[in-house]
């Protein structure tokens, strides 16, 4: 029998999200850090626009935590998503990030928050047979396919730029 390494607990908190909603994933292990949507696409080989940016924004009013899954290659125009959502969004620092998703920054997974967030999905993903997406550290992704991905998150589709 070899002794294999166990998964750290992010990435197994994102397997079982994903086996919970019937998501199929590929969990990597990246040679080199994946923190940025430009690092994961150089870590697997694809185009940046096939990573998944898991961002998390604070609306101003609420303090709600709203979740955007965002294709790589986009910049999020935070004034018209605001319209989307019907609230003005700000920033959100590392502590609100950590407390709403249970993820630092650079590892935030779409799905294994410890509570579900309002989710909103890049409609540019869908142009992809496959994307990736942050599964818990900056050294781990996954691959999915983008629709089942939105099924998963409850996502709704929107335009992000």
């Amino acid at each position: 029998m070899t002794d294999q390494p166990s998964r750290p607990d992010a990435v197994r908190r994102v397997e079982i999200a994903a086996l919970a909603k019937s998501l199929a994933i590929r969990v990597v292990e990246t040679q080199t850090i994946a923190r940025t949507a430009e690092e994961a696409a150089a870590a697997v080989s694809v185009s940046v626009g096939q990573i998944v940016k898991s961002l998390v924004f604070r609306g101003k009013e609420t303090g709600t935590a709203y979740l955007l899954l965002v294709s790589g290659a986009n910049r999020v125009n935070e004034k018209a998503v605001g319209a989307v959502i019907g609230e003005a969004l700000g920033r959100a620092d590392a502590d609100f990030v950590r407390d709403a998703t249970s993820f630092a920054i650079g590892g935030v997974a779409p799905l294994g928050a410890p509570t579900p967030l309002r989710t909103f999905m890049d409609r540019d993903l869908l142009a992809f047979p496959f994307v990736w997406a942050a599964a818990g550290t900056p050294f781990h992704v996954f691959e999915t396919v983008p629709d089942a991905l939105r099924v998963a998150c409850d996502a709704e589709v929107i335009g992000v730029s």
